[in-house]
């Protein structure tokens, strides 16, 4: 059995508040990894073309609240 596997069964056996407090930290940690790839990528000028487009729809007057 791997260790993903062991780590499944032992979930499924949790009672529900300990099932949602490893849920919660998995979603958080999840977040988290968005977040850092997020900077990454903005740091890189990755999401440079993004931000050109919406300032030229911003000046433009096409974007709404």
């Amino acid at each position: 059995m791997s260790r993903v596997e062991e780590i499944e069964s032992q979930i499924e056996q949790l009672p529900p508040e300990e099932f949602a407090r490893v849920a919660n930290w998995i979603r958080e940690m999840d977040q988290q990894g968005w977040d850092e790839q997020l900077d990454r990528d903005a740091a890189s000028g990755k999401l440079d073309a993004l931000l050109a487009e919406a300032r030229a729809e911003r000046d433009s007057g096409l974007l709404r609240d």
